[in-house]
């Protein structure tokens, strides 16, 4: 049974193995690739960022941040980075990582959700942000120097949250 959670300290070093491999593929993330153990899990738990662990048979399997997309005027639409284990891939995690956040940032009050900077080359996650009402609504051009596919496009996905409570 998949569950996910609240992280804790505790949770540092599962984090830092599913963070560690995306980050060196730097293949979805426009974070730097040679970053340490410290200023990855600085980054994932950064002040702002509230984050989750997806975990199953008693081991991590995902883990995620939430927080607001922007300061302000703009602090009512959520922003997530998801990161799945590899050995995890294809079972459903992001998708119930995805599915948590979303019922997790109605809760909170925010309005709608944002990525940013989904990458045109990462096909499964575009396809799995519009099974679940993203919209591409923009695409910014040739943003992300692939290390593989050179430059790609990168999209900003949005969909509105259900604050109603159903």
């Amino acid at each position: 049974m998949l569950t996910v959670r609240s992280a804790t300290d505790a949770d540092a070093d599962a984090i830092w193995g599913m963070l560690e491999p995306v980050l060196r593929a730097g293949e979805t993330y426009a974070l730097p690739r040679d970053w340490t153990r410290g200023e990855a899990l600085a980054y994932w738990f950064m002040p702002g960022h509230e984050v989750f662990v997806a975990e199953a048979d008693g081991g991590l399997c995902g883990t995620y941040f939430l927080q607001a997309n922007q300061r302000g005027g703009g602090a009512h639409v959520a922003n997530c980075g998801y990161v799945t284990a590899a050995s995890a891939a294809g079972k459903g995690v992001a998708t119930t990582m995805c599915e948590h956040s979303l019922r997790h940032a109605a809760a909170r009050g925010f309005r709608a959700m944002q990525f940013n900077f989904v990458l045109s080359s990462n096909s499964r996650a575009v396809a799995l942000w519009q099974r679940l009402g993203f919209a591409i609504v923009g695409t910014i051009p040739a943003a992300f120097h692939h290390p593989r596919l050179g430059l790609v496009d990168a999209h900003v996905m949005h969909r509105f949250l259900d604050t109603t409570g159903s």
